[in-house]
């Protein structure tokens, strides 16, 4: 006790906190509570049961390093009850080279949610070509729970090899739901929606909308930054055009509010998403079922040894369970 009371008197001026820093987010009530003893509610999800309320969001496959890092992230969502977006799954279709970096469902288990991942142009190109089998077969051989459908429109039209759209994204959506019965999340990749994008979604039957919002990874800017030989400068504005993740859970709310009535089931809040008390104030205040999705803090600690992500992982459960007791949304 001694020692803890000298550390308390050296560190007190430290420790400050401005008013300036205040936290506004929240109402605090320390007075109805006790510590938390118990884990979190659990979160059903697509069918499954979540102990955290939380999206390992669709990172990276295709390289040796990219299998440890979904390894070690499916290793995380067994121990702590997440849910997992693979990569994209396209180099799949034509080339099993790879398929021992995405076969994670043995280490995930099947009690939690694991989903595979192709983009919207290679959607429609295999619509076109009427490979939707293939889709199907894919998703069977990683035994997924369903299909992420990644919409890049500005990441294809900046990438130097990138696809190009023939049809509005929303025409392949419609045209593959009416051909398939698997589960099927859609996401932006970090500029997120707008609101008529977030209407067109809510009306459809999907398992779920991840935002992919703007704040978090850019592939637009990205792209733009591998155009080595070319001035992009004009371009480069692109990159800060999107929309929030707080601004989407709002646009969601008073879509819903307006008699939206949304066939889609749930909300992946990612994009820009930096603490775990912002991924839960904003599941506290979706009027949709929400879970909250992070990338960018899960790929740089699954990088190495997996107990770096057992420790990240242990703090924003602890971060939850503290909110979950002490903490009311505004």
């Amino acid at each position: 006790m001694e020692e803890r009371k000298k550390d308390h008197i050296n560190q007190a001026f430290e420790a400050r906190i401005g008013v300036e820093e205040a936290d506004t987010r929240f109402n605090y009530e320390p007075l109805l509570a006790p510590h938390p003893s118990e884990p979190l509610p659990p979160t059903l999800f697509a069918g499954k049961t979540l102990r955290l309320p939380v999206w390992v969001s669709s990172m990276t496959g295709g390289t040796e390093q990219a299998g440890n890092i979904n390894r070690n992230l499916a290793r995380a969502c067994k121990e702590f009850g997440m849910g997992m977006g693979l990569g994209s799954c396209r180099i799949l279709l034509d080339d099993d080279r790879h398929f021992s970096d995405f076969d994670v469902r043995d280490i995930i288990g099947e009690e939690q949610p694991l989903y595979a991942n192709l983009g919207i142009a290679q959607l429609e190109q295999l619509l076109k070509s009427d490979r939707v089998t293939e889709i199907e077969a894919l998703v069977k051989r990683l035994r997924a729970d369903g299909l992420i459908i990644h919409v890049n429109p500005l990441q294809e039209a900046f990438q130097p090899e990138g696809d190009r759209l023939e049809n509005a994204p929303l025409e392949t959506l419609e045209a593959f739901l009416a051909q398939t019965r698997l589960k099927v999340i859609v996401k932006e990749v970090g500029q997120g929606m707008g609101p008529e994008s977030l209407r067109a979604l809510l009306n459809l039957p999907l398992e779920a909308i991840e935002f992919g919002a703007l704040g978090g990874t850019n592939f637009t800017r990205l792209e733009l930054a591998r155009h080595s030989a070319n001035d992009t400068q004009l371009m480069e504005d692109f990159a800060k055009v999107g929309h929030t993740a707080e601004e989407m859970t709002a646009t969601v709310n008073r879509l819903i509010e307006e008699e939206v009535h949304p066939a889609c089931r749930h909300l992946i809040i990612s994009g820009g998403i930096q603490s775990a008390l912002q991924g839960y104030r904003l599941t506290k205040l979706s009027h949709l079922p929400a879970i909250f999705g992070m990338g960018s803090g899960f790929l740089k600690h699954a990088s190495g040894d997996y107990k770096t992500l057992q420790a990240y992982v242990q703090q924003i459960e602890k971060v939850l369970l503290l909110a979950n007791q002490y903490l009311r949304a505004k």
